[in-house]
């Protein structure tokens, strides 16, 4: 998106007001401030820009895949606003961030039912609602900042200094964004394709560049960490998939991202048998994984059984009590390759999302080498889930990697509980895994073609933790040096601009707004009796 200069804006508005206000006294001065402050006009264009961010991010990544992309998932804008702010402070950019909104976490803290598991049982409009909030406190991000760059200006003007006016002027025109995609999680679609398709519009027009579907059944859905998980037939999901896409074409987000997200590694069930019109179509390559019985006079067919005719005989599907059809045992990973290649050749999926039940850069790179084989330029979002123990998990590998290499005994670092002590933390296997886990993202976007990297439920642990630790300092005999030592000292330290809370929700930004209507008339909270002047230097 291209913005318009402080001298652009002033210019127009100088043709428009010679005198340098309008008929009713308002500085143009003022009015360029609060245009430039609205950083997008409405969520929908937010939509439109971020989509284009997320295509130049791809096609970069194909370049060079040490440009993978990275995201936190946030249950509330105030987190994702802060995410973005510390990205900020850290690379003096926020290329490469993205917010991540999971389904999961509307469930569990977002919705107004209570505290649910991820099963879909949420509502719909709880998702909109979160994208809507968290773009709100971005673009407030963006105003707070953009009110103190232009009182910058203000006071170079009034100290005749020149040089740093030039320089006031040149940080308002090089501003950048506290906005960013966010990829979305519309969870299994809620409903038919046509309800998938209604959701899906008004997700976007809350913002959402980027929507994450899986192909699960809508009223059976589960935690893709959880058992239970039940698919559906590639047909039925490539419609849903068309509905994302017809959303995004209907709103002129013609850049929009699909994310189509595969559970089969971990699903053992479907919900039909769809019909296979010849060999080879979409159906017989989903029913061929089904677990069969053949039909004989010891086994024959019963009344409301069903038969199917494969390979010269008949035979008849597993079918559960619940009337759910089993797959055959270890065949999800040939049912995720097919549903990869599926969704990117036949559904116009443009990243692929496979959940995995552990963290292994080998398992996923080898199914993505066969995914390319037929698209060359499949990329993936990953889940960096929390409902992996990462400790016991790359411990356990780089334990099996040693026995395998005789770097160590067989009955070296007992397996299960003894791989998580503390005792291992600066032992030579822990301090291996440390590096592993701090270049497991580099990793596997250079192996296994990872575009993106998530984690879905940060936020939810990290809140947990936190008040946990000040709660158990506070309640108990350190009282505030709990919350001085654990909080606000660290705010101040690491220049964390929340520590001016005032400030930070926007205190400042309206005595702005006060002064340009009412001038020296103007009630303002800022002024030496503010508590926050404490944090003046922070």
């Amino acid at each position: 998106m291209t913005r318009k200069t402080y001298a652009e804006h002033r210019d127009a508005l100088l043709r428009r007001y010679p005198t340098g206000q309008t008929s009713g006294g308002v500085g143009i001065d003022d009015i360029v401030q609060l245009k430039m402050q609205n950083t997008f006009s409405t969520h929908l264009d937010i939509a439109r820009s971020m989509a284009g961010v997320m295509r130049a991010d791809m096609a970069e990544y194909d370049l060079d895949s040490s440009k993978f992309t990275q995201s936190l998932g946030c249950w509330s804008g105030f987190h994702a606003q802060q995410m973005i702010k510390s990205v900020k402070r850290l690379r003096g950019t926020t290329k490469g961030a993205y917010v991540y909104l999971s389904g999961w976490m509307v469930a569990g803290l977002r919705n107004r039912w209570g505290h649910l598991p991820d099963q879909s049982m949420h509502e719909k409009t709880a998702v909109v609602d979160l994208i809507e909030e968290i773009y709100v406190s971005l673009r407030q991000a963006d105003e707070v900042a953009i009110n103190d760059l232009f009182k910058g200006l203000r006071e170079a003007r009034k100290a005749g200094d020149a040089a740093a006016e030039k320089a006031a002027i040149s940080a308002i025109d090089g501003f950048e964004t506290h906005v960013v995609p966010i990829i979305a999680d519309i969870d299994a679609g809620f409903g038919n394709e046509n309800a998938t398709y209604l959701l899906a519009k008004e997700m976007i027009k809350a913002g959402a560049c980027c929507l994450q579907i899986e192909n699960q059944v809508s009223d059976a859905k589960q935690c893709g960490h959880q058992d239970g998980k039940v698919t559906v037939p590639r047909e039925d999901f490539i419609e849903k998939l068309r509905a994302c896409r017809l959303a995004f074409e209907e709103l002129g987000v013609d850049e929009g991202v699909i994310v189509a997200r595969t559970d089969s590694l971990g699903a053992g069930l479907t919900q039909k048998v769809p019909v296979s019109q010849h060999p080879g179509d979409l159906a017989s390559d989903y029913i061929k994984w089904l677990k069969t019985e053949v039909i004989t006079q010891d086994n024959p067919i019963q009344e409301g059984e069903i038969a199917l005719y494969q390979g010269g005989e008949f035979v008849k599907p597993v079918r559960m009590p619940n009337g759910l059809f089993a797959f055959q045992d270890g065949t999800g990973r040939q049912r995720v390759i097919e549903d990869c290649i599926a969704s990117l050749t036949q559904g116009g999926a443009d990243l692929l999302w496979i959940e995995t039940d552990t963290p292994n850069v080998d398992e996923i790179a080898s199914m993505v080498n066969e995914i390319r084989a037929v698209v060359p330029n499949a990329k993936l979002t990953y889940n960096n889930s929390p409902s992996f123990n990462w400790t016991l998990n790359l411990r356990g590998q780089v334990r099996k990697e040693w026995i395998a290499s005789g770097k160590i005994a067989e009955d070296a670092y007992p397996e299960g509980i003894k791989l998580m002590s503390a005792d291992l933390d600066t032992d030579e296997l822990g301090l291996e895994t440390d590096r592993r886990l701090a270049a497991f993202q580099a990793d596997i976007s250079a192996r296994a073609g990872v575009f993106h990297n998530l984690i879905t439920l940060p936020t939810f642990h990290l809140t947990a933790k936190s008040m946990d630790e000040l709660s158990r300092g506070y309640f108990g005999d350190d009282r505030m040096k709990a919350y001085v030592n654990s909080v606000q000292r660290e705010e101040i330290r690491r220049g964390v601009s929340a520590v001016k809370h005032q400030h930070e929700v926007g205190s400042d930004l309206g005595d702005t707004f006060k002064e340009m209507v009412a001038g020296e008339r103007a009630l303002k909270a800022g002024g030496h009796a503010n508590t926050m002047n404490q944090f003046a230097n922070a």
